[in-house]
């Protein structure tokens, strides 16, 4: 997964979120936040770029504090396919599986997957 830090790339990245409405909501909010200064030290994540097929925003790990803190550790997630969602909960480190977490997201399918991923990992998910 890539970080975007770049303010073009954050702003173009937010232009296209917007004509995706409603479903980018949840991190399309965190987007413009980074962009204009991320007060709450978050981080937004793409699968590649300019051609995303995941975007992923979270809060800096340096910036986690209580493994087990689930709100600390709010993940919020758009996806153009579901083979991309179901990449990034199985095999990338940008969602760290020794942590309690929760994933926002307004799409079908995101909540299958991550009971599909959590099963076949033997873990309980809330």
């Amino acid at each position: 997964m890539l970080i975007l830090r770049c303010p073009a790339q954050l702003q173009l990245l937010e232009e296209t979120l917007r004509k995706s409405l409603p479903a980018t909501l949840p991190v399309l909010g965190t987007v413009m936040t980074v962009a204009r200064g991320n007060p709450a030290s978050h981080e937004v994540l793409v699968d590649s770029w300019p051609h995303f097929g995941i975007v992923l925003t979270r809060l800096r790990p340096e910036d986690h504090k209580d493994p087990r803190d689930y709100y600390t550790n709010q993940l919020s997630v758009f996806y153009r396919d579901e083979g991309a969602l179901q990449a990034l909960l199985e095999g990338t480190e940008a969602v760290t599986q020794g942590r309690a977490f929760q994933i926002m997201g307004m799409q079908d399918g995101l909540d299958e997957a991550v009971q599909d991923v959590a099963s076949a990992r033997g873990l309980k998910v809330e």
